[in-house]
């Protein structure tokens, strides 16, 4: 039908608009906060995308429900707005009439939520774990940040470069300052270069600079100019943690189910769930009061919807604490939802009946009424 096809091409731009949105936002958002750990030297800045990227991967349920959340309801509330509701509905459809093509945009889109939400946020969970085990495995040169002082992984050495060259290779201005022998020693140098011998051990060899060494709180200290000096830089051996429930599988969380890994599961099961009991849920909400205002069914939606996401988030810490069995899990707060959907459903078809077709009256050849 008509109004099928224009509500579908109107869904799909509205949608796109809005992920692209909120995409904006959650990526200003994260940077933002990987750019304050880089700042303080716990991040490296070469780790900045990679670990933005995983993010989003791992957002990407999130995003997608709430972007078909604001999808239907803005849509819909345009059409309200714009009185093209009141054309259908006096064409002879009810309210109920908008589940079907509603059904027909958000399934695909709930099919993608679960299998993001089933299998691609794991993978991106245990992508991450790894990726932070290789960042602490790295040794103290490479996860120097210019203008930043940081101490080795020993706490023996506090490294401070002022710049890099354009090749990453050469910095400029290198301050280290150790402790031997329970001696104080600091060396400051113009530049230095990273050496890797044949046997695999790794030195800073730093160029035209001093070396001064003294026992702390004496004013007794030694200085040497040197040419050429070089300091061994040692690997970090970092231990690998038990994974996270959330970077295991699905499928190992149904075999080992604790209640730990089955308040996962069950929030894993919840993203595609909520989306669509959302989605139906929207079509009612649309609806405007002409006497509560325009945004007012906008404001109660966004409510139901952070009502409905955080209670999910606070059952299933439940679960995992034990205190709610894992067999009733989260299907209660999706019941509860699915039953206030009916109802504003039920409310929206009393408030709204469907308006009966105006018949014309019929009219002889001769121009007289029959």
């Amino acid at each position: 039908m008509l109004f099928r096809r224009s509500l579908l091409q109107e869904l799909i731009s509205t949608a796109a608009g809005a992920f692209l949105i909120l995409v904006g936002i959650v990526v200003a958002q994260r940077v933002g906060h990987l750019i304050r750990l880089a700042s303080k030297g716990v991040l490296p800045n070469d780790a900045i995308t990679i670990i933005l990227g995983f993010n989003m991967i791992r957002f990407l349920p999130m995003l997608l429900s709430l972007s078909l959340f604001l999808a239907i309801l803005l849509t819909l509330s345009r059409w309200y707005r714009d009185s093209e509701m009141v054309v259908w509905f006096s064409s002879g459809l009810s309210i109920n009439s908008w589940i079907r093509p509603i059904l027909t945009f958000t399934i695909p889109v709930v099919i993608l939520i679960s299998f993001l939400s089933l299998f691609v946020t794991p993978w991106a969970f245990h992508k991450v774990e790894d990726y932070l085990l290789q960042l602490e495995s790295r040794d103290d040169l490479a996860t120097i940040n210019p203008g930043v002082f940081k101490e080795s992984a020993h706490a023996d050495r506090v490294f401070f470069v002022e710049s890099f060259d354009e090749l990453g290779n050469v910095v400029k201005n290198i301050f280290v300052q150790s402790i031997q022998h329970q001696k104080l020693g600091i060396v400051v140098a113009a530049q230095g270069s990273r050496i890797n011998e044949k046997n695999g051990d790794q030195f800073l060899l730093m160029e035209n600079g001093r070396r001064y060494q003294g026992e702390r709180g004496t004013a007794e200290y030694s200085t040497t100019e040197f040419e050429k000096y070089a300091i061994r830089v040692e690997a970090v051996e970092a231990k690998r943690d038990a994974p996270s429930s959330q970077s295991i599988s699905s499928g190992e969380l149904i075999q080992d189910s604790n209640n730990t890994n089955i308040a996962e599961l069950q929030w894993r099961l919840a993203m595609p769930i909520s989306a669509l009991i959302l989605a139906l849920m929207a079509i009612p909400l649309s609806a405007l009061d002409p006497r509560a205002g325009r945004s007012a069914n906008f404001i109660l939606a966004l409510v139901f919807y952070i009502l409905y996401i955080n209670l999910l988030s606070i059952v299933q810490a439940w679960i995992a604490q034990g205190k709610i069995h894992s067999i009733l899990g989260l299907w209660p707060i999706h019941v509860l939802f699915a039953i206030l959907a009916v109802y504003m459903f039920y409310r929206r078809t009393q408030q709204l009946p469907i308006l009966p077709s105006i018949s014309m009256p019929s009219w002889s050849k001769s121009g007289n009424k029959a």
